[in-house]
């Protein structure tokens, strides 16, 4: 058990990875989405994790690709798509007994998408959520952290941030904010850079 002695003003939480696991929804779609457009779907999954899609569709994009429309069309595919979308373990425990002005989510994903895998692994939808549509740049950029604790009344270097993916854990820290990765948040051989939990039932933590 992690046990933090810090007291924090709210808790900012990314969605995928760590909220809920949809890794088998966005392994589905953008390999489909890869290899429609003759692009290399190993390459494109080992940058897709806790980012953009508009961000990663530009990354690749073949000349003359419409970006715009086709992160749309990954969106939509993705939207339609709940199949195997799960809580991490001790999520749902853990928001239930947030008060609901003291935490929200900063996802990469849009409101939509954020909503819909939300309802399918039985979490709430906060009173603030900052989706892709909040922010002009995406994680490692801490815009979005920024922005979501000005929401709750607070500053991000007063927040504690859950992340998993690469991006999201700089993000948090660019923020300056303190980081906890959860689950499959390192890259193998990487240094980590904050400290690390499996899921939600490792950690405890307090309020100001």
């Amino acid at each position: 058990m992690l046990q933090l002695d810090r007291a924090y003003s709210a808790v900012l939480f990314d969605m995928d990875g760590t909220l809920l696991d949809s890794r088998a929804v966005l392994e589905r779609v953008m390999t489909d989405w890869a290899v429609a457009n003759e692009i290399d779907p190993i390459a494109l999954l080992a940058v897709s994790h806790g980012r953009r899609t508009i961000d990663v569709v530009r990354d690749h994009a073949k000349a003359g690709m419409d970006c715009e429309a086709e992160a749309i069309k990954i969106e939509e595919a993705e939207a339609s798509d709940v199949r195997g979308i799960v809580a991490i373990p001790g999520a749902v425990d853990l928001l239930s007994r947030l008060p609901p002005k003291r935490w929200a989510i900063v996802t990469s994903a849009g409101r939509d998408l954020a909503a819909r895998r939300l309802e399918a692994a039985g979490l709430l939808v906060p009173e603030v959520l900052v989706t892709a549509e909040d922010i002009e740049r995406g994680k490692p950029d801490p815009s979005g952290f920024i922005l979501a604790a000005e929401r709750l009344g607070t500053k991000a270097e007063e927040c504690l941030v859950f992340e998993d993916a690469p991006a999201g854990i700089q993000a948090g820290l660019n923020a300056g904010s303190d980081v906890i990765a959860i689950g499959f948040a390192n890259p193998d051989d990487a240094e980590p850079v904050c400290p690390l939990i499996e899921d939600f039932r490792e950690i405890d933590f307090r309020l100001s």
